[in-house]
């Protein structure tokens, strides 16, 4: 009896070892929750972060894409010209210039200020860099990508020199920088064989560029000017300087002064070595700096927009730009011009004649008022 009332009292009675077994399984469910949430916690943090790399990447392409639309133009309208020669257009060698074809535009009104020679097809010589220019900027390609100066680019032709060594690796833009200042050739050439289907495609787009901006009279046979097939008038080269004024970085680049790049290149050295001198060749990085062609882009007293200047026997020293003399902004071509310094020497014969001839201040008034 004692044995069974004890049974009873001890079943009655809390099973030993009971809180610690529920504890332990709270415990453990606890610590699964936990992982539960550091696990949920790490998910979210990870989609946060793919989610702002994802972000980030189309910003970077955004960038890149508004990058090439700052050189990507649309085609420009034809300056509205050649309307122009009337009673009021000075023509022939009224001026006392040298060049044997001239032009002066109103780029406002595209009327003729001054004409000589105008509607005659001569060749143009590195004037042709302008058209190389914007036919590059047009293809939308990367500035940054980096393009070496090869054995296709050495002027075969004119067997002319370059300051740029073969293997030379420069970005589009350091080369369109040196066509446009320095007119230099090999880069001109690098740009037309590094477009999108070759040289062949390149000059296939300067000739249609040339029809889409109203140059009737005009052939391209080469992107750097040297092939004296490059033909032009001066009335449609006053059509191209106006379309070259539309591209933000041909205005930066073609009136600058001076342009530096660094290049790679090697240095002989004199060392001693076990008491004895020998002479070790070091690689180093060379500046070299390219004047502008056209000296008055380095004159404070002029306001150009658009240079290039351009020389063969076949075309002799021309000169074209686009500059804003006595508050008006005008195209001044010039081709042909006798002796080196003849077109600069042009250039200032025009600039004394706008800022002083009555009758084209007389006739800018008339235009102006309202």
């Amino acid at each position: 009896m004692f044995l069974f009332l004890t049974l009873i009292a001890f079943l009655a009675g809390p099973i030993p070892g009971m809180p610690e077994v529920q504890a332990a399984d709270q415990s453990k469910a606890h610590s699964v929750k936990s992982k539960a949430k550091v696990k949920a916690k790490v998910k979210a943090k990870s989609k946060t972060k793919k989610a702002t790399l994802k972000a980030s990447k189309k910003g970077i392409k955004a960038a890149k894409r508004v990058r090439i639309a700052h050189y990507v133009q649309t085609p420009p309208p034809a300056l509205r010209a050649m309307r122009a020669v009337s009673a009021d257009t000075l023509q022939g060698d009224e001026l006392d210039l040298h060049a044997s074809a001239a032009l002066v535009i109103d780029q406002k009104t595209g009327e003729a200020l001054y004409a000589k020679n105008i509607d005659v097809p001569t060749a143009i010589a590195s004037i042709t860099k302008l058209m190389t220019a914007m036919v590059t900027l047009d293809a939308g390609l990367s500035m940054d990508e980096e393009i070496v100066v090869g054995n296709e680019d050495v002027d075969r032709l004119k067997g002319t020199g370059s300051r740029l060594a073969l293997g030379t690796r420069l970005t589009r833009e350091e080369l369109l920088h040196l066509a446009l200042i320095a007119s230099e050739n090999r880069a001109a050439a690098a740009l037309s064989r590094a477009y999108p289907g070759g040289r062949e495609a390149f000059i296939a787009a300067m000739n249609r560029k040339a029809r889409q901006i109203g140059m009737a009279d005009t052939r391209f046979l080469d992107g750097t000017g040297l092939n004296s097939g490059n033909r032009a008038t001066a009335a449609d080269l006053a059509k191209m300087v106006d379309a070259a004024y539309r591209y933000p970085l041909i205005r930066e680049i073609s009136s600058t002064g001076s342009y530096d790049v660094s290049v790679p290149g090697t240095r002989v050295v004199r060392v001693r070595e076990n008491g004895k001198m020998r002479k070790v060749a070091r690689s180093v990085n060379r500046h070299m700096a390219f004047n502008n062609t056209n000296s008055l882009t380095r004159s404070q007293d002029w306001d150009i927009g658009v240079s290039k200047t351009g020389f063969i026997n076949e075309a002799g020293h021309c000169l074209v730009m686009q500059t804003k003399i006595a508050e008006q902004k005008v195209i001044i071509v010039l081709l042909d011009s006798i002796g080196k310094w003849g077109r600069i020497g042009d250039a200032q014969r025009i600039r004394k004649w706008l800022e002083h001839d009555s009758r084209v201040a007389s006739h800018h008034d008339s235009r102006t008022a309202t």
